[in-house]
């Protein structure tokens, strides 16, 4: 879930120092996309026998600025013009878990004279330190299970691959590792899912870094003009695999994890080296990024919070409804005939006859390559849908593909763990663009408190305006890896009509895809969206571009080989719930027994108001859509509608949190909404 980098460059090597300054700049800022909750960066320097290591919770282009930093390169830098050698690496972190505001849990990770950066999340970490109650826990980060194990093999067993071995096959989830180890001149890069990448011209230096974009970008760099040229291309780290290195010869050992015919002896110790941190202090911002509401959220405390909550289901149930689906009289543009079936209903046509699974293979036969390359994009939120989507095209249509996340906030921890588990299972890269989370969550907050003097159900998408720019980063991680081919497990039945219906646009039917929307309508629901700017100045803040970026990306960006998979395979909930719970054991969510939605953040929020106020949510209309495709009758699914439908608390309470404000005053306000209905 973060950015790894680093370069080691051997004694006496022929590059100049200036050059190796200007190119672990570049590959840590390269790698910042990846997140920027965090950073730090470590050297190994001989002069003082010291790893230098440089953390705090700042983004890595600010740490790159500080004092603190500049001193340790520079000494670090004169070792290597002193003949010995060069070696560090860094890390741009998105926080997991482990609050940033305590350094411990900021990387680069330290435990038992293990350094260790980690890209990735462990799922099991509690169920590792049970297991092995004699390692002493101290931090809250899951990375530090990695070291403690790690050590306790490497007492025990003189053989590194022995004890690499021992310790991977006991963790779950995802991990692409480099670790320094005090005692020893073995340098070592392992990683389970393929999200490591390395270049070397074999004999005098290595760079790795999390994506191979980073290293691609770097060779066209000036510095890299002084560095011998590379052997052949950017090489992956594939799958259960590793890299050890030898920080004097430049000697490298791949191996395969859980092989037991490898070997290697720790045989190459060397003079102990002692660690000494720096810390970096963030004098702007002292905000932590919360990522679990099971973390600070109790229950039997917040019994008085818990009770501000409405959950009107007497007055909803009195609601004409269709007789077909569920949608009642308060949706927006609804019209019943005589026989009470609305026109939703009557102008659905069945989505999920569908096109079949082998025309899929023969859309994709042209992407496949030949060189075991990665052929597929598949954009992968850790919800349900996209989980199953990359499932299905990774042993089914037997592409070779990367699973892309963007990370704008609000996707919540249970959603990374999610991530992680499936990546990790099916090696499977996952590459991460990571938002400034911060100025994200303060637009969210800047567009909440307008709404909030003046609410209006048609405004309430802008609350998850920010999200949108996953297509804008999709598009640009085709071209960073070359990849065309995308395959997305959007589902025509989250098709949501009353979203724009409340602001004022008439529902299309038979559209070809559920987000779009005509060059008319896209001016009306501009108007719209100004006259509300003219009555709630507040909207008019820094988000604004982000909302019109947003805009853009989503309907108006082209959108070129690209494909639904449920457009050729059908989508069946048993199905899929079956397959995440027991092929990838996921997690459900404390508050709900729904797997849908529960990796967004915003939904229990935007879902509250609109049940509150008009007495249906997105879960009605799901349920609804599900109705007309024959998937469900319509007891059932008014049953399921009034479950999904009960306020989520834990999730609510976290996302009014994390974007900084107080829980009571804005229910409150939300609750003295007039309704669309009588109590």
């Amino acid at each position: 879930m973060c950015g790894i980098f680093g370069l080691i460059v051997k004694p006496q090597a022929k590059i100049p120092s200036t050059n190796i300054k200007g190119i672990i700049k570049r590959i840590a800022i390269l790698s910042e996309s990846r997140g920027k909750d965090s950073s730090g960066i470590a050297f190994r320097n001989k002069i003082d026998q010291k790893i230098h290591i440089i953390k705090g919770d700042i983004p890595i282009h600010e740490l790159l600025q500080t004092n603190e930093y500049e001193k340790e390169l520079s000494s670090a830098v004169l070792a290597f013009e002193q003949g010995k050698g060069f070696s560090a690496f860094g890390h741009a972190r998105l926080v997991t878990n482990g609050s940033q505001l305590q350094e411990v849990n900021n990387q680069p990770v330290i435990k038992d004279d293990i350094i260790v950066i980690h890209n990735g999340i462990i799922v099991n970490a509690d169920e590792l330190w049970l297991k092995h109650d004699t390692l002493h826990r101290e931090y809250s980060i899951d990375t530090e299970i990695i070291p403690a194990v790690l050590r306790s093999e490497l007492k025990k067993d003189s053989d590194i691959l022995s004890c690499l071995n021992k310790t991977f096959l006991e963790i779950q989830g995802t991990f692409s590792i480099a670790a320094m180890f005090n005692d020893l001149n073995q340098f070592l890069l392992v990683t389970n899912n393929g999200s490591l990448y390395f270049m070397t011209d074999n004999k005098s230096y290595l760079i790795f870094a999390s994506e191979k974009y980073f290293l691609s970008e770097l060779i066209k760099d000036e510095n890299f003009k002084a560095f011998p040229i590379n052997i052949g291309e950017v090489i992956k780290i594939q799958s259960n695999s590793g890299l050890i290195v030898h920080l004097e010869s430049m000697e490298t050992l791949h191996f395969n994890l859980y092989d037991e015919a490898n070997n290697i002896e720790t045989s190459l110790r060397t003079t102990p080296f002692s660690t000494e941190k720096h810390l970096l202090d963030n004098k702007f911002s002292k905000n932590e990024v919360v990522i679990d509401p099971s973390v600070y959220i109790n229950r039997l405390n917040e019994k008085h919070l818990i009770s501000l909550l409405e959950y009107n289901i007497d007055a909803i149930r009195y609601l004409k409804r269709c007789t077909r689906c569920l949608l009642p009289e308060t949706f927006p543009f609804i019209e019943y005939d005589q026989k009470g079936e609305c026109n939703y209903c009557k102008n659905h046509s069945h989505k999920h006859k569908t096109k079949g699974i082998d025309e899929l293979k023969n859309i994709v036969e042209p992407y496949r390559k030949n060189n075991n390359k990665p052929n597929c994009i598949v954009p992968f939120s850790g919800g349900r849908d996209s989980t199953y989507s990359l499932h299905i095209v990774k042993n089914e249509l037997k592409l070779n593909p990367i699973a892309f996340t963007y990370d704008w906030g609000m996707v919540t921890d249970l959603a990374r763990r999610n991530i992680a588990r499936v990546c990790g299972k099916l090696g499977v890269e996952n590459i991460i663009v990571s938002a400034d989370i911060r100025w994200k969550r303060e637009n969210i907050k800047k567009n909440v408190s307008a709404w909030l003097k003046n609410p209006s159900l048609g405004m309430i998408p802008l609350f998850m305006a920010g999200d949108k720019f996953f297509f804008f980063y999709c598009n640009q991680v085709k071209k960073q890896t070359g990849i065309d081919l995308n395959i997305w497990g959007i589902n025509d039945l989250e098709n949501t009509d009353f979203k724009t219906g409340f602001a004022g646009l008439p529902p299309k039917f038979n559209k070809k895809r559920i987000y779009s929307l005509s060059i008319i309508n896209q001016l009306k629901l501009f108007g719209f969206v100004s006259r509300n700017f003219i009555k709630s100045p507040g909207y008019i803040n820094q988000s604004i571009f982000d909302s019109l970026g947003s805009f853009a990306a989503r309907y108006i960006a082209p959108k070129k080989d690209y494909y639904h998979l449920f457009d050729y395979y059908k989508w069946d909930e048993n199905e899929i719930n079956d397959l995440i719970s027991n092929e990838y054991h996921w997690e459900t969510a404390i508050d709900t027994k729904s797997t849908w939605r529960i990796g967004d953040g915003t939904a229990s929020f935007y879902n509250y108001i609109y049940y509150t106020v008009a007495g249906f949510s997105e879960n009605d209309t799901f349920r609804s859509n599900q109705i007309r495709e024959g998937m469900l009758d319509r007891e059932t699914a008014l049953k399921l509608c009034e479950e999904d439908n009960i306020p989520r608390y834990e999730t609510l309470r976290w996302y009014l949190e994390i974007i900084g404000l107080d829980f009571k005053n804005v229910i409150k306000k939300v609750n003295e909404i007039p309704k669309l209905y009588s109590k």
